[in-house]
């Protein structure tokens, strides 16, 4: 049985935040001291490590509900699909659907529910659900589609992945400077074909604290109030590099595919520093260099969206070649995420 996405589409929003609008910003520490810098020095210091020179948010009158949509609606007309024809509706998220000024977390009802009701599907045996599980949320929802289309339970499925993280931003942390908004969607089903997922592998580490790495906390000048995203950077870094590469090799592993066949990797756009660094660090496991056009790469220009990183690369890339990139019939990648849980996975994909 060969699963495959027959169809993707992506949601970049047009509002251009680049990092010179920072400049006037008031950082502090977590400690909420101011911090003795200046903002010209933690921009430049920012994008030497990130890559990241300009993020986009969404308009001031849309959630992530209108991305997500827009994203399924372009999924479903590039697949040639009839939406009345999906079993499951899976979206990926982390904030949920927020209004400009609120900051107050919406789930209810799920971001799923509400993109099923936005494109105006009356099938109701097509089934919604959120997934909450970090940055890795869109390729792990791939991973459930995969197993109710291989259970007989499903045969076509919407998987989305849409994040406003412009609307949970503490604007006096200078992490606030890496996140961004942006949403992108897949239609998975089985085909006749000698493609689509040839593994997977997820993992969770929690035992020793790694829960706690990315979390909802105060502002670094206040400490009280209203909760924004936060993460302690330095341990997401180390913990990536440490644990991302072996989880990428025991997914390529199980496919019984070797390192040289694989053409791209589309990794969660977290860090251009870090991707590159696991990426380096998954070929030394197999004592090779890393080729040099292995890594697609999108922070630069869109920042970190979280679960919809990886799907609106593979679909920029798949339709518009962007940075240059291609992908032909029958090509080897790989899919892989980490973030928030501590959650880690991957697919072994072919085109």
């Amino acid at each position: 049985m060969n699963i495959k996405i027959t169809g993707s589409g992506s949601s970049i929003p047009n509002h251009i935040k680049s990092n010179l609008s920072f400049l006037n910003n008031s950082f502090y520490d977590t400690e909420g001291i101011p911090v003795s810098n200046s903002n010209k020095e933690i921009i430049e210091k920012f994008k030497a490590i990130t890559g990241i020179e300009q993020r986009r948010y969404i308009k001031d009158d849309q959630t992530v509900a209108d991305i997500a949509i827009e994203a399924s609606y372009l999924a479903i007309i590039d697949a040639q699909l009839d939406a009345e024809n999906l079993d499951y509706i899976i979206v990926a998220h982390n904030v949920g659907d927020i209004a400009k000024n609120s900051n107050q977390v919406n789930t209810l009802p799920s971001l799923a529910s509400r993109v099923k009701a936005g494109l105006k599907i009356k099938n109701p045996n097509c089934v919604a659900y959120d997934i909450l599980f970090g940055c890795p949320g869109w390729v792990e929802g791939v991973i459930q589609a995969k197993a109710f289309i291989k259970a007989g339970m499903a045969k076509k499925c919407l998987v989305v992945g849409a994040d406003t993280l412009s609307r949970v931003l503490d604007q006096t942390d200078r992490d606030s400077m890496i996140y961004a908004d942006g949403a992108g969607a897949a239609i998975i089903e089985q085909v006749d074909e000698e493609a689509g997922i040839l593994s997977h592998k997820t993992v969770t580490y929690t035992f020793e604290g790694e829960a706690d790495f990315i979390f909802y906390g105060h502002s670094n000048k206040s400490r009280e109030g209203t909760k924004y995203i936060k993460m302690h950077g330095r341990k997401v870094y180390e913990f990536a590099l440490s644990k991302v590469p072996t989880a990428i090799h025991n997914c390529l592993e199980a496919s019984g595919k070797s390192i040289e066949d694989i053409k791209k990797i589309f990794i969660h756009q977290a860090n251009l520093k870090m991707d590159d660094a696991i990426i380096k660090r998954l070929y030394r496991l197999y004592k090779k260099p890393m080729p040099e056009d292995i890594l697609p790469m999108n922070i630069q220009e869109f920042g970190n969206s979280s679960v919809a990183t990886v799907p609106t690369l593979f679909d920029l890339i798949r339709k518009e070649n962007y940075g240059g990139h291609k992908l032909n019939k029958g090509d080897l990648i790989i899919f892989a995420s980490v973030g928030a849980g501590m959650n880690i996975n991957a697919i072994t994909y072919r085109v």
